[in-house]
């Protein structure tokens, strides 16, 4: 006969119940999903995050994208749009910051 034994030393009441982690975005991935939502809205191309800020309830991300292609490609006619989304990565609501010439950009933060 097998003898069972307690796994725990503790009354059951004592012991520390945990309650399970909830799985939100990271930085990497909040990141990845506003850039994804802004592709999704303007069907233009992306060039990249330029930030990614968590805020209360969420993120806010910057995505710079091509408006209008030119030639040659310092012509060219970039937009830097905003989103904000929620913990979870669900659009919230998303906007236009500014648009610029690609020569004419700034290294100035993004949001």
């Amino acid at each position: 006969m097998i003898e069972k034994r307690p796994t725990s030393t503790r009354p059951r009441e004592a012991r520390e119940v945990r309650e399970p982690r909830r799985r939100g975005l990271t930085a990497a991935t909040a990141g990845e999903a506003g850039l994804q939502h802004i592709a999704d809205l303007t069907t233009k191309q992306i060039e990249g995050v330029t930030a990614v800020e968590p805020v209360e309830g969420g993120w806010k991300v910057g995505v710079e994208v091509v408006e209008d292609r030119r030639i040659p490609s310092s012509g060219d006619i970039l937009a830097l749009y905003q989103t904000e989304m929620d913990t979870e990565g669900n659009l919230l609501s998303y906007r236009r910051l500014r648009r610029y010439r690609r020569s004419n950009a700034d290294t100035g933060e993004a949001l």
